[in-house]
């Protein structure tokens, strides 16, 4: 029997969100708390179908995101950049093997993140014309890698507070659709890119802000 759950706006989930972040004395990984790869489906938290729509589509996402950080070596970034794409490149990786482990433990399709970055990820259930928000276009992804020191800099943050504010848009989808996040793992991860990314964003405007103060 399927156990029931009262209807949370989204406005209200948000809220939770906030209160937990902001209480947590330390950010516990993800990746750490995940169930053993055999699990007994039995014994798992009802989901929907808009829990795997938006972890198939933030797997997709998190790959482009790891994709563009992991120029920064090679494109001149900033001593600043460089720090802030490490940090991105660890931490989603991370995120990634948790939603992936999460799908195949429900026996999930498991996205492909190789094929991902490069055509821009399309959130399952979407029309074909649209990309999962924030995603940066084949186009964009080529205007930066082909830019170097300064204007990588400026390309990377740029894009990636968009990307960041796509994701956050993605956890308000999720939030917005009847039944969905009231299995654990995904409202915590859900919690966690919110938090997470949001903190991330005003970091890199501040970044941005004094990148546009500077001579180039």
């Amino acid at each position: 029997m399927r156990q029931s759950f009262p209807h949370v706006t989204a406005a209200g989930a948000l809220a939770v969100i906030a209160t937990v972040a902001c209480t947590r004395a330390t950010r516990r990984s993800v990746a750490g708390d995940v169930r053993p790869a055999t699990v007994d489906r039995a014994i798992l938290s009802p989901y929907t179908a808009a829990d795997v729509h938006f972890m198939s589509g933030m797997i997709g996402h998190h790959a482009q995101a790891v994709l563009m950080a992991g120029w920064a070596p090679t494109h001149g970034a900033s001593a600043a950049v460089r720090a802030l794409c490490e940090r991105i490149v660890v931490g989603q990786r991370d995120e990634i093997a948790f939603m992936q482990r999460w799908l195949r433990e429900r026996h999930e399709t498991v996205p492909d993140t190789d094929a991902a970055p490069s055509q821009g990820h399309m959130m399952p259930g979407m029309d074909h014309s649209m990309f999962a928000p924030g995603m940066l276009t084949p186009a964009e992804l080529a205007q930066l890698d082909g830019a170097r020191g300064p204007e990588f800099d400026r390309l990377f943050l740029t894009f990636m507070i968009h990307h960041h504010q796509g994701a956050i848009t993605m956890v308000e989808q999720l939030l917005r659709a009847p039944g969905a996040a009231q299995d654990g793992p995904v409202f915590r991860f859900a919690a966690d890119v919110n938090a997470d990314q949001t903190t991330e964003i005003d970091r890199m405007n501040l970044m941005l802000d004094a990148l546009k103060r500077s001579p180039l």
